[in-house]
Protein backbone atom coordinates (compact mmCIF):
# COMPACT_ATOMS: atom_id res chain seq x y z
CA UNK A 1 0.00 0.00 0.00
CA UNK A 2 1.39 2.83 -1.13
CA UNK A 3 0.70 6.24 0.63
CA UNK A 4 2.33 9.44 0.74
CA UNK A 5 2.57 12.37 3.38
CA UNK A 6 0.25 14.10 2.32
CA UNK A 7 -2.10 11.52 2.05
CA UNK A 8 -1.66 10.51 5.63
CA UNK A 9 -1.71 13.89 7.23
CA UNK A 10 -4.61 14.40 5.63
CA UNK A 11 -6.67 11.15 7.19
CA UNK A 12 -5.08 12.16 10.84
CA UNK A 13 -6.39 15.35 10.22
CA UNK A 14 -9.93 14.02 9.01
CA UNK A 15 -9.62 12.03 11.89
CA UNK A 16 -8.73 14.59 14.26
CA UNK A 17 -11.45 16.68 13.13
CA UNK A 18 -13.61 13.50 14.12
CA UNK A 19 -12.55 13.65 17.14
CA UNK A 20 -14.01 16.93 17.95
CA UNK A 21 -17.01 16.03 16.20
CA UNK A 22 -17.55 13.67 19.04
CA UNK A 23 -17.29 16.25 21.60
CA UNK A 24 -19.45 18.29 19.69
CA UNK A 25 -21.95 16.02 20.14
CA UNK A 26 -22.30 16.42 23.43
CA UNK A 27 -22.82 19.75 23.39
CA UNK A 28 -25.01 20.72 21.02
CA UNK A 29 -28.37 20.69 20.95
CA UNK A 30 -31.02 21.03 17.94
CA UNK A 31 -31.52 24.96 18.41
CA UNK A 32 -27.66 25.23 17.62
CA UNK A 33 -27.78 23.05 14.70
CA UNK A 34 -28.24 26.54 12.16
CA UNK A 35 -24.47 27.36 13.90
CA UNK A 36 -23.19 24.51 11.83
CA UNK A 37 -24.62 25.13 8.48
CA UNK A 38 -22.28 25.96 6.10
CA UNK A 39 -22.40 27.82 2.66
CA UNK A 40 -22.75 25.80 -0.90
CA UNK A 41 -18.47 26.31 -0.96
CA UNK A 42 -18.21 24.30 2.32
CA UNK A 43 -19.91 20.66 1.39
CA UNK A 44 -17.78 19.42 5.01
CA UNK A 45 -20.26 21.70 6.69
CA UNK A 46 -23.18 20.71 5.31
CA UNK A 47 -22.58 16.72 5.44
CA UNK A 48 -21.96 17.41 9.16
CA UNK A 49 -24.89 19.70 9.86
CA UNK A 50 -26.91 17.24 8.67
CA UNK A 51 -25.32 14.16 10.32
CA UNK A 52 -25.55 15.85 13.51
CA UNK A 53 -29.27 16.84 12.84
CA UNK A 54 -29.93 12.95 12.11
CA UNK A 55 -28.11 11.93 15.17
CA UNK A 56 -29.90 13.60 17.52
CA UNK A 57 -33.02 12.98 16.05
CA UNK A 58 -32.50 9.10 16.07
CA UNK A 59 -31.53 9.35 19.94
CA UNK A 60 -34.15 11.12 20.65
CA UNK A 61 -35.86 7.69 19.48
CA UNK A 62 -33.56 6.24 21.54
CA UNK A 63 -34.84 7.43 24.49
CA UNK A 64 -38.06 6.29 23.34
CA UNK A 65 -37.34 2.97 23.38
CA UNK A 66 -35.35 2.96 26.02
CA UNK A 67 -38.73 4.32 27.88
CA UNK A 68 -40.87 1.21 26.06
CA UNK A 69 -37.94 -1.16 27.26
CA UNK A 70 -38.31 -0.13 30.86
CA UNK A 71 -42.27 0.02 30.88
CA UNK A 72 -42.44 -3.10 29.09
CA UNK A 73 -39.53 -5.72 30.55
CA UNK A 74 -38.52 -6.01 27.47
CA UNK A 75 -34.44 -7.64 27.33
CA UNK A 76 -31.96 -7.13 24.72
CA UNK A 77 -28.50 -8.31 24.19
CA UNK A 78 -26.82 -6.37 21.74
CA UNK A 79 -23.39 -7.65 20.41
CA UNK A 80 -20.97 -5.59 18.53
CA UNK A 81 -18.24 -7.46 16.63
CA UNK A 82 -16.03 -6.47 14.09
CA UNK A 83 -11.99 -5.80 13.27
CA UNK A 84 -9.83 -3.87 15.47
CA UNK A 85 -10.78 -0.01 14.63
CA UNK A 86 -14.14 -0.37 13.08
CA UNK A 87 -15.94 1.95 14.84
CA UNK A 88 -17.62 -0.28 17.26
CA UNK A 89 -17.02 1.56 20.27
CA UNK A 90 -18.15 4.64 18.27
CA UNK A 91 -21.47 3.88 17.53
CA UNK A 92 -21.93 2.31 21.11
CA UNK A 93 -21.01 5.98 22.50
CA UNK A 94 -23.78 7.07 19.95
CA UNK A 95 -26.40 4.90 21.52
CA UNK A 96 -25.89 5.17 25.11
CA UNK A 97 -25.04 8.74 24.87
CA UNK A 98 -28.14 9.98 25.88
CA UNK A 99 -29.49 6.80 27.52
CA UNK A 100 -29.75 5.62 31.69
CA UNK A 101 -27.01 3.67 32.23
CA UNK A 102 -28.91 1.99 34.95
CA UNK A 103 -31.52 0.74 31.75
CA UNK A 104 -28.77 0.60 28.82
CA UNK A 105 -25.25 -0.59 29.87
CA UNK A 106 -21.94 -1.91 28.05
CA UNK A 107 -20.23 -4.77 28.48
CA UNK A 108 -16.94 -5.17 27.52
CA UNK A 109 -15.02 -7.80 29.34
CA UNK A 110 -11.10 -7.80 29.63
CA UNK A 111 -9.18 -11.33 28.49
CA UNK A 112 -9.98 -14.05 31.10
CA UNK A 113 -8.55 -14.39 34.52
CA UNK A 114 -7.13 -17.85 35.45
CA UNK A 115 -10.01 -18.93 37.15
CA UNK A 116 -12.46 -17.73 34.44
CA UNK A 117 -9.93 -19.59 31.21
CA UNK A 118 -11.40 -22.83 33.57
CA UNK A 119 -15.32 -21.87 33.39
CA UNK A 120 -17.80 -23.12 31.05
CA UNK A 121 -16.73 -20.93 28.34
CA UNK A 122 -20.34 -18.75 27.74
CA UNK A 123 -20.22 -18.42 31.77
CA UNK A 124 -18.16 -15.21 32.50
CA UNK A 125 -21.15 -13.67 29.58
CA UNK A 126 -23.78 -15.13 31.61
CA UNK A 127 -24.14 -12.90 34.34
CA UNK A 128 -23.73 -9.24 32.37
CA UNK A 129 -27.18 -10.84 30.82
CA UNK A 130 -30.01 -8.25 31.03
CA UNK A 131 -33.07 -8.75 33.64
CA UNK A 132 -36.36 -7.38 32.40
CA UNK A 133 -36.46 -3.72 31.35
CA UNK A 134 -32.55 -3.63 30.43
CA UNK A 135 -30.30 -2.77 27.13
CA UNK A 136 -26.83 -4.58 27.46
CA UNK A 137 -24.71 -3.96 24.80
CA UNK A 138 -21.58 -6.35 23.78
CA UNK A 139 -18.31 -4.72 23.24
CA UNK A 140 -16.64 -7.82 21.95
CA UNK A 141 -18.69 -11.02 23.33
CA UNK A 142 -18.35 -14.59 23.47
CA UNK A 143 -17.20 -14.61 19.20
CA UNK A 144 -14.15 -13.85 21.10
CA UNK A 145 -13.37 -17.25 20.71
CA UNK A 146 -14.33 -17.58 16.87
CA UNK A 147 -12.11 -14.68 16.19
CA UNK A 148 -8.81 -13.59 18.15
CA UNK A 149 -8.74 -16.98 20.17
CA UNK A 150 -9.04 -18.62 16.84
CA UNK A 151 -6.44 -16.42 15.12
CA UNK A 152 -3.96 -15.91 17.85
CA UNK A 153 -3.81 -19.61 19.15
CA UNK A 154 -5.53 -18.65 22.55
CA UNK A 155 -8.23 -21.60 22.28
CA UNK A 156 -7.64 -25.33 20.40
CA UNK A 157 -9.19 -26.90 17.35
CA UNK A 158 -11.48 -28.71 20.05
CA UNK A 159 -12.49 -26.23 22.10
CA UNK A 160 -12.94 -23.59 18.68
CA UNK A 161 -15.64 -26.63 16.83
CA UNK A 162 -16.99 -26.76 20.27
CA UNK A 163 -18.02 -23.58 20.64
CA UNK A 164 -19.36 -23.69 17.00
CA UNK A 165 -21.57 -26.43 18.45
CA UNK A 166 -22.53 -24.66 21.51
CA UNK A 167 -22.91 -21.07 20.58
CA UNK A 168 -26.58 -21.60 18.51
CA UNK A 169 -28.28 -23.31 21.16
CA UNK A 170 -26.52 -21.09 23.98
CA UNK A 171 -28.22 -17.92 21.89
CA UNK A 172 -31.53 -20.08 21.09
CA UNK A 173 -32.09 -20.66 24.69
CA UNK A 174 -31.59 -17.06 25.14
CA UNK A 175 -34.40 -15.97 22.93
CA UNK A 176 -36.55 -18.85 24.49
CA UNK A 177 -35.92 -17.06 27.92
CA UNK A 178 -37.49 -13.72 26.29
CA UNK A 179 -34.05 -11.84 25.30
CA UNK A 180 -34.04 -10.52 21.92
CA UNK A 181 -30.46 -10.90 21.14
CA UNK A 182 -29.17 -8.48 18.21
CA UNK A 183 -25.86 -9.16 16.09
CA UNK A 184 -23.78 -6.32 14.61
CA UNK A 185 -20.34 -7.06 12.66
CA UNK A 186 -18.59 -3.75 11.28
CA UNK A 187 -16.87 -4.51 7.99
CA UNK A 188 -14.09 -2.16 6.81
CA UNK A 189 -11.48 -2.65 4.08
CA UNK A 190 -8.20 -3.74 4.43
CA UNK A 191 -6.86 0.12 3.52
CA UNK A 192 -9.43 1.29 5.77
CA UNK A 193 -8.21 -0.12 8.91
CA UNK A 194 -4.68 0.53 7.73
CA UNK A 195 -5.24 4.47 7.80
CA UNK A 196 -7.04 4.42 10.73
CA UNK A 197 -4.22 2.37 12.43
CA UNK A 198 -2.10 5.29 11.03
CA UNK A 199 -3.89 7.67 12.72
CA UNK A 200 -4.13 6.35 16.19
CA UNK A 201 -0.46 5.97 15.94
CA UNK A 202 0.02 9.72 15.37
CA UNK A 203 -2.56 10.66 17.63
CA UNK A 204 -0.60 10.83 21.61
CA UNK A 205 -4.73 10.43 22.51
CA UNK A 206 -5.17 7.77 20.56
CA UNK A 207 -2.15 5.75 21.14
CA UNK A 208 -3.01 3.32 23.88
CA UNK A 209 -5.72 2.07 21.78
CA UNK A 210 -3.03 0.34 19.52
CA UNK A 211 -2.22 -2.81 21.50
CA UNK A 212 0.52 -5.79 21.01
CA UNK A 213 -3.03 -7.68 19.55
CA UNK A 214 -3.46 -4.91 17.38
CA UNK A 215 -0.92 -4.29 15.43
CA UNK A 216 -0.69 -8.27 15.27
CA UNK A 217 -4.30 -8.50 13.99
CA UNK A 218 -2.79 -6.31 10.79
CA UNK A 219 0.14 -8.73 9.68
CA UNK A 220 -2.84 -11.51 10.09
CA UNK A 221 -5.67 -9.73 7.87
CA UNK A 222 -6.32 -12.86 6.10
CA UNK A 223 -6.37 -15.28 8.65
CA UNK A 224 -9.01 -12.99 10.30
CA UNK A 225 -10.96 -12.36 6.80
CA UNK A 226 -11.16 -16.18 6.81
CA UNK A 227 -12.31 -16.72 10.82
CA UNK A 228 -14.93 -13.84 10.44
CA UNK A 229 -16.55 -16.13 7.20
CA UNK A 230 -16.02 -19.23 8.80
CA UNK A 231 -18.49 -17.42 12.18
CA UNK A 232 -20.69 -15.79 9.79
CA UNK A 233 -21.37 -19.08 7.99
CA UNK A 234 -21.78 -21.38 10.94
CA UNK A 235 -23.82 -18.49 14.04
CA UNK A 236 -26.25 -17.30 11.31
CA UNK A 237 -28.78 -18.54 12.67
CA UNK A 238 -32.99 -17.41 12.50
CA UNK A 239 -33.39 -16.53 16.01
CA UNK A 240 -30.37 -14.49 16.17
CA UNK A 241 -29.01 -13.02 12.47
CA UNK A 242 -25.75 -11.09 11.72
CA UNK A 243 -26.16 -7.98 10.59
CA UNK A 244 -23.13 -6.76 8.62
CA UNK A 245 -22.81 -2.69 9.00
CA UNK A 246 -20.73 -1.41 6.04
CA UNK A 247 -17.97 1.25 8.33
CA UNK A 248 -15.66 2.36 5.92
CA UNK A 249 -17.73 5.89 7.05
CA UNK A 250 -17.77 6.11 10.11
CA UNK A 251 -20.70 8.35 10.66
CA UNK A 252 -22.80 7.06 7.93
CA UNK A 253 -22.15 3.96 10.02
CA UNK A 254 -23.25 4.75 13.04
CA UNK A 255 -26.66 6.44 11.78
CA UNK A 256 -27.34 3.57 9.72
CA UNK A 257 -27.07 1.27 12.44
CA UNK A 258 -29.06 3.21 15.20
CA UNK A 259 -31.69 3.07 12.14
CA UNK A 260 -31.47 -0.44 12.20
CA UNK A 261 -31.39 -1.00 15.58
CA UNK A 262 -34.57 1.33 16.25
CA UNK A 263 -36.55 -1.03 13.74
CA UNK A 264 -36.15 -4.49 15.09
CA UNK A 265 -38.37 -3.53 18.07
CA UNK A 266 -42.02 -2.41 17.77
CA UNK A 267 -41.88 -0.07 20.42
CA UNK A 268 -44.13 3.33 20.84
CA UNK A 269 -43.53 5.92 22.80
CA UNK A 270 -44.39 5.78 26.82
CA UNK A 271 -46.23 9.11 27.97
CA UNK A 272 -44.21 10.48 30.82
CA UNK A 273 -46.53 12.53 33.22
CA UNK A 274 -46.05 16.22 33.09
CA UNK A 275 -43.35 17.63 35.39
CA UNK A 276 -43.83 20.06 37.55
CA UNK A 277 -40.80 21.46 40.53
CA UNK A 278 -42.11 22.10 43.81
CA UNK A 279 -41.62 25.11 45.77
CA UNK A 280 -38.19 25.55 47.81
CA UNK A 281 -38.47 25.58 50.92
CA UNK A 282 -37.21 28.40 53.04
CA UNK A 283 -36.29 28.34 56.87
CA UNK A 284 -36.07 31.20 58.84
CA UNK A 285 -33.15 29.56 61.17
CA UNK A 286 -30.92 28.32 58.59
CA UNK A 287 -28.10 29.81 58.08
CA UNK A 288 -25.98 28.67 55.28
CA UNK A 289 -21.97 28.07 56.30
CA UNK A 290 -19.28 29.25 54.60
CA UNK A 291 -17.04 27.29 53.06
CA UNK A 292 -13.08 27.42 53.52
CA UNK A 293 -11.21 29.39 50.55
CA UNK A 294 -8.69 26.34 50.14
CA UNK A 295 -11.39 23.69 49.60
CA UNK A 296 -12.00 25.68 46.26
CA UNK A 297 -10.85 24.03 43.13
CA UNK A 298 -8.68 27.02 41.85
CA UNK A 299 -9.95 28.96 38.42
CA UNK A 300 -7.89 28.04 36.06
CA UNK A 301 -10.28 28.84 33.17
Amino acid sequence: MNLNDAEVMERIHNDLIDNLDEELELELEDNHLDSLSGNDANRSKEYRRIYFKELFRLQAELVKLQDWVAATGHKVVIIFEGRDAAGKGGVIKRITQRLNPRICRVAALPAPNERERTQWYFQRYVSHLPAAGEMVLFDRSWYNRAGVERVMGFCDDAQYEEFFRSVPDFERMLVRSGIQVIKYWFSISDEEQHLRFLGRAHDPLKQWKLSPMDLESRRRWELYTKAKEVMLERTHIDEAPWHIVEAVDKKKARLNCIHHLLNQMSYEEIKRPIIELPQREHHDDYVRQPVPPSMFVPEVY
